[in-house]
């Protein structure tokens, strides 16, 4: 009997099996989904099937939450697991680690399902999009060193706008270390105090752009302090750098007229400036001129004695008033002064000084001889509480014959709280006695 295997020990057994074989600890897989489920844990539960075969699959709440998508029934997708065996019904099934959608339509649906959310978080918000300078003196541009955006880019700036410092970073714009290399391009051309920086590079696929589609580099945009202009694909190819930019341009040309301006528009402004302030100054001096004529002709200009003769004499009439005003308030303070001096004679001052300090002595010797009696008269009360708590207190009461009955280190004061056969101790005035009640009578019976 000891050759059966149970069981459990079987399906140990190839569990132990299926954990040790590395060909199994990381498989990639396509199929479909069906039979999704997802646990109120937050782990997935689903089977992965294709024309033959279907495989009982799950996914653990962490690696979950990092979905880039909803995943639905009959998605096509493609998958990174782990192969085991559940022991608890014996079968195998994979625990998945990565899942992601299958083929370009999928790429289409995982660009709109990251730009609803995206966008659900505030980075496409135009509230939040930065002003792009009108006269920039430098120009930071991030796209490949070689191909035809640098190119448009530079020729269009230096045509419109010569002034501006041209600062190249040559980027990358493709393959899986693209998205890396923008963002440190990104950041780094955002420490070189520039103005504007443009992000750009030509068209093509969805494949080809989709660095420019990537969480990361959304966000990098959105937290430069320095306004972007995206500049990627072509006028019918949008990318989520597009929609967090501070202004989406179709082309790398169009970005380069969108963070320039025309010198030659510069130039017209300047001669109608010019002119308009020509024109202007020469008509405020005309005005001025008028009105200086205006002035010099008026009659008081021509006798100047008539705008200061007025004034003088009204500077001597408030010179008299002020004067008698001064007069008058000195002889008022005199007079005060001479009122205070018989109202604070020194002599009755000082007499009621001194009656003062005799009524004041007689008060503190009033004070001390009635505080005395007050104290000597509660002494005395004091003295005769003492006297009467000694009288009642229990020691004085045994001297006279009395003793104190204790029962349980309860004091006695009933007949009705003793009962025969009662273990009692009686406190004397010089001593205790231990007795037992024989027998209790009340007066009541």
């Amino acid at each position: 009997m000891s050759e059966y295997l149970s069981i459990t020990t079987l399906t140990k057994y190839i569990k132990y099996k299926f954990d040790q074989d590395p060909h199994l600890q990381s498989v990639l897989l396509k199929g479909e989904l069906s039979n999704f489920k997802r646990h109120s844990s937050g782990h997935l539960y689903f089977n992965v099937k294709d024309n033959d075969s279907v495989i009982s699959a799950m996914m653990f709440k962490g690696s979950a939450s990092k979905l880039t998508f909803d995943p639905k029934e009959g998605d096509e997708v493609l998958l990174e697991a782990r192969v085991s065996v559940y022991k608890r019904r014996g079968n195998y099934q994979i625990y998945v680690n990565k899942m992601e959608l299958d083929g370009i339509g999928n790429l289409y649906q995982k660009l709109e399902q990251l730009k609803h959310k995206l966008s659900k978080q505030g980075y496409f918000n135009k509230e939040d999009k930065k002003a792009i300078p009108k006269f920039p003196k430098k120009i930071a541009i991030l796209t490949a060193s070689t191909g035809a955006a640098i190119r448009d880019i530079q020729s269009t700036i230096e045509s419109r706008y010569p002034l501006v410092e041209k600062i190249p970073l040559s980027t990358l714009v493709q393959g899986t270390q693209a998205k890396k290399d923008i963002i440190e391009k990104i950041e780094y051309a955002d420490t070189l105090d520039v103005d504007t920086i443009i992000v750009g590079r030509g068209g093509g696929s969805i494949e080809d752009l989709w660095n420019f589609n990537e969480e990361d580099l959304v966000k990098a945009i959105y937290n430069c302090n320095t306004p972007i202009i995206s500049a990627v694909g072509h006028e019918t190819d949008f990318t989520l750098s597009d929609f967090v930019a501070d202004v989406r341009a179709a082309t790398p040309t169009q970005a380069a007229v969108i963070a320039t301006p025309d010198q030659y528009e510069l130039m017209q402004q300047i001669k109608q400036y010019q002119f308009s302030l020509t024109k202007f100054i020469k008509q405020f001096i005309e005005k001025k001129q008028q009105h200086l004529n205006y002035l010099s002709s008026y009659y008081k200009f021509k006798q100047p004695s008539l705008l200061y003769d007025q004034q003088i004499q009204r500077r001597d009439d408030l010179e008299k008033q002020l004067k008698q005003l001064l007069t008058s308030k000195i002889e008022n303070k005199r007079n005060e002064i001479k009122l205070l001096r018989n109202y604070f004679n020194l002599k009755k001052l000082n007499q009621s000084i001194i009656q003062n300090q005799q009524h004041l002595n007689n008060y503190r010797n009033r004070l001390i001889n009635t505080t005395n009696k007050n104290i000597q008269n509660n002494h005395n009360k004091l003295k005769n509480k003492i006297e009467q708590l000694d009288n009642l207190s229990p020691t004085n009461t045994m001297l006279r014959g009395y003793s104190i009955i204790n029962k349980k280190d309860n004091v006695i004061t009933s007949t009705h709280d003793l009962a025969e056969n009662d273990e009692i101790t009686l406190s004397m005035k010089d001593g205790s006695v231990e007795a037992i009640v024989k027998k209790v009578r009340c007066e009541d019976e």
